[in-house]
C-alpha cells in the first residue's frame, strides 16, 4: 500500500514520518524508565502519560512512514526491527535520563521545539501530516508547560536544584542546533509547503527558551562544539543500549501474539 499525496514523494512523505516518529518513540522510552523512579508519586503518573502521548505520535508516524514507503512495513517492524543505524532521531531525545534536572531540560528543549513545529505542519498541504500535527501540538504544549514549571521550580530553587540545572544546561545544549538542521527530505517538504523550513523555528525557540531560562535565574550556556548527525543514523553509544532493552522481548519471541 502506498499513500497518495499530491505534495510530497512517498520517499520523502516516509523520511520525514521516520524521523519525526523516531523522536517520539526513543523520548517517550526514555520517560518510561522513570517509572517505578520518579521523585514523587504524582509525577510518576505525569511523566508516563508524557511516554504515553509520545508514543501514541510515535505510533501514527510510523504507520504513516511504513505505508509511504510501500515495503510492508508497519508500526512494530520499523520500531523492533532496526538497528541504531537505521534510526532517524535527533541525538537529544536519546540522551540518558540523568537527574531531574537533566529530564526536564531535555524535554524543555524538545517539547518548545516540536510545539512550533507541529503548530505549522497542522497548517501544512500534506494532509496526513497535518492531521497527527494538528493533534499532537495540543499534547506538545502540555508537556512544554509541563516542563516549564518544573525549570522554574529547580532553578529558583535551592542552591543544590540551581546548581543541577546549569549542569543539566551545559550537558544538553550542545545538542540543540541539530533541531534545525534539515535532511534533503526535510528540505523538499519545507520546499513544497508541508513542513516549514527549520531555519524559521530557530530564532523563536532561541527566544522562548532565553525568556523562560531568564524567568527561572538560569542563562542560556555559552556556546560549545555542536553535536549533530542523529538525522543521518550517526547515533552516541546511548541509542544502542537503549534499544537493547526495548527491542528485547519483540526479538526474543517474534510473532508472539498476547
Amino acid at each position: 500500500m502506498t499513500v497518495e499525496t499530491a505534495v510530497l514523494s512517498a520517499l520523502d512523505l516516509s523520511e520525514v514520518g521516520l524521523a519525526l516518529g523516531d523522536d517520539c518513540l526513543v523520548l517517550s522510552h526514555r520517560l518510561a524508565e522513570w517509572t517505578t523512579r520518579a521523585p514523587e508519586l504524582e509525577e510518576e503518573v505525569a511523566l508516563a502519560n508524557l511516554a504515553l502521548d509520545l508514543l501514541g505520535q510515535a505510533r501514527s508516524l510510523l504507520t504513516l512512514a511504513g505505508e509511504a514507503e510501500g515495503r510492508c512495513r508497519d508500526e512494530d517492524q520499523l520500531a523492533y526491527w532496526r538497528d541504531d543505524r537505521g534510526f532517524r532521531n535527533l541525538l537529544l531525545v536519546e540522551q540518558p535520563n540523568g537527574d531531574f534536572a537533566v529530564t526536564m531540560t531535555r524535554q524543555l528543549f524538545f517539547s518548545t521545539f516540536q510545539e512550533l513545529l507541529y503548530a505549522r505542519v497542522a497548517a501544512g498541504n500534506e494532509p496526513r501530516l497535518a492531521a497527527i500535527a494538528a493533534k499532537g501540538v495540543m499534547e506538545a504544549r502540555y508537556h512544554l508547560e509541563h516542563s516549564r514549571l518544573w525549570v522554574q521550580r529547580l532553578g529558583g530553587g535551592t542552591e543544590e536544584s540551581h546548581s543541577r540545572m546549569r549542569r543539566a544546561l551545559d550537558l544538553l545544549w550542545p545538542y540543540t542546533q541539530e533541531l534545525f538542521e534539515p535532511t534533503p527530505p526535510f528540505v523538499r517538504a519545507a520546499d513544497l509547503g508541508a513542513l516549514p523550513p527549520l531555519s524559521s523555528l530557530e530564532g523563536p525557540w532561541r527566544q522562548s527558551i532565553a525568556a523562560l531560562l531568564a524567568a527561572s535565574q538560569l542563562e542560556v550556556p555559552e556556546f560549545s562544539g555542536w553535536q549533530s548527525g542523529g538525522r543521518l543514523g550517526r547515533h552516541s553509544e546511548h541509542l544502542g543500549h537503549l534499544l537493547a532493552e526495548m527491542q528485547h522481548l519483540h526479538r526474543s519471541h517474534p510473532n508472539a501474539s498476547w
